[in-house]
């Protein structure tokens, strides 16, 4: 059954995960990395770069995020920030989501 849970719950978090990076950057401008281990402390469910950096790319390339490199550390780290297309999508996905979970669970009241 652990097994199921955890299949059901990186499934679902996997579906969101650009929606979830909106949220992150929505909160503060962050590299890759952090976005990773953000996602993996929250949500408890690792997707590595090779998930996440080809994900990072079409957003940027909707519009949705932008990009810049951050060259004073040591590492230059590329820092992902929201754009004004991507605070409305992320206003528009939450409202999306909102409706779809209240659909879900009033099923039962809809048959």
């Amino acid at each position: 059954m652990v097994d199921l849970d955890n299949e059901v719950h990186a499934k679902l978090t996997k579906g969101l995960l650009d929606y979830i990076i909106l949220k992150f950057l929505n909160a503060r401008p962050m590299h890759g990395y952090e976005l990773i281990s953000n996602v993996r402390k929250v949500f408890g469910v690792y997707f590595g770069p090779s998930t996440v950096y080809p994900l990072l790319a079409t957003i940027e390339q909707k519009g949705y995020i932008s990009s810049c490199w951050n060259m004073e550390n040591d590492r230059p780290r590329k820092i992902y920030n929201l754009t004004p297309k991507g605070y409305s999508l992320l206003a528009l996905a939450e409202n999306k989501f909102n409706t779809i979970c209240q659909k879900i669970l009033s099923i039962a009241d809809e048959i």
